[in-house]
């Protein structure tokens, strides 16, 4: 939200993002962090101050979706963003996917009933890729794919030295049944009996404290299970690192052809690592591959067109 805000504000507009859900992350930039209470107390003056909502994660302004009939009245433009979780049913999840872990998300019927009360009132949404589209586009008239944005002038690549004798390799789990932890730490374990390397799991670190961190790794492996990449990938390749992710064989064609992710599942996992062990000059070339990518499809200058694009036509 943050990050989206940021880039609208550069384009001109006033935007800013009411976030109530915290964690040791601590993102900061143009967010008001903020409580249900005190959001409720605000509630007035954020329905008259703004003309357009973009709410996320299957949220609004309030917990049971009163807010969407007021807004409705007063005829402002609403539109949702859904990010994975929120709404990935668990049986279809599974139905390309023999990895995906679904145990973070609700019920399939509490899924259900949420999109049902928002789509009375909300026609519009917004997905990161399409493994999370194929969950909504049932639900809304129209879903729009709108890649990650990151803001780049936080991220300067440091790219992987060909002639470091101890590579780094780095895992940094939100929620590790999630990431594929498990799978991950027992091929780290396996290849510590041929190869020298260093590994880190980063955990309960902000936000900022984690990206100076990256900044040393040769190698990140991010998730290995979900079948798509998410906001770590990005940032890794935006800092120039060699990123092994998961991506479902039925979504490669759905991302642009020069995607330099190094396709990880736990059945692969341990061959790609080893290649990257073997192949300093691989390391360094997919983390400038990575970095050109990012610039091209996910910079937010490049997104927030994207997104303005969709706010005019709501």
């Amino acid at each position: 939200m943050g990050i989206l805000s940021s880039a609208l504000i550069n384009k001109g507009h006033y935007s800013l993002g009411y976030n109530t859900f915290h964690s040791y992350l601590d993102y900061k930039d143009h967010l008001v962090n903020i409580d249900h209470k005190t959001l409720e107390e605000s509630y007035q003056k954020i329905l008259d101050l703004y003309d357009l909502f973009h709410f996320h994660y299957g949220t609004t302004l309030c917990p049971n979706f009163t807010d969407l009939l007021e807004l409705k009245k007063r005829n402002k433009k609403m539109i949702m963003h859904h990010w994975g979780n929120d709404v990935r049913f668990h049986d279809q999840a599974k139905k390309n996917n023999p990895y995906v872990y679904t145990g973070d998300s609700p019920p399939n019927e509490a899924i259900h009933e949420r999109l049902m009360k928002i789509t009375a009132y909300i026609k519009e949404a917004i997905v990161q890729d399409y493994e999370v589209y194929e969950y909504v586009k049932n639900y809304y008239e129209k879903v729009h794919v709108l890649p990650i944005a990151i803001d780049l002038q936080h991220f300067h690549p440091h790219y992987p030295s060909i002639t470091k004798e101890k590579p780094l390799i780095l895992h940094a789990p939100t929620n590790p049944d999630f990431k594929g932890t498990y799978y991950i730490e027992k091929v780290i374990d396996k290849l510590k009996q041929d190869y020298c390397f260093e590994y880190r799991r980063i955990e309960k670190m902000s936000h900022d404290e984690v990206i100076t961190i990256y900044k040393e790794a040769d190698m990140i492996i991010d998730q290995v299970l979900c079948g798509s990449y998410g906001l770590l990938s990005v940032e890794s390749m935006a800092l120039g690192k060699p990123v092994l992710t998961f991506i479902r064989p039925d979504l490669v064609s759905s991302f642009p052809t020069d995607l330099p992710i190094v396709n990880s599942n736990p059945d692969n996992l341990y061959d790609q690592v080893k290649m990257l062990l073997d192949n300093p000059i691989q390391r360094k070339q997919l983390g400038i591959k990575g970095r050109s990518y990012v610039e091209k499809f996910h910079s937010h200058d490049v997104i927030v067109d994207q997104l303005i694009e969709i706010y005019l036509n709501l």
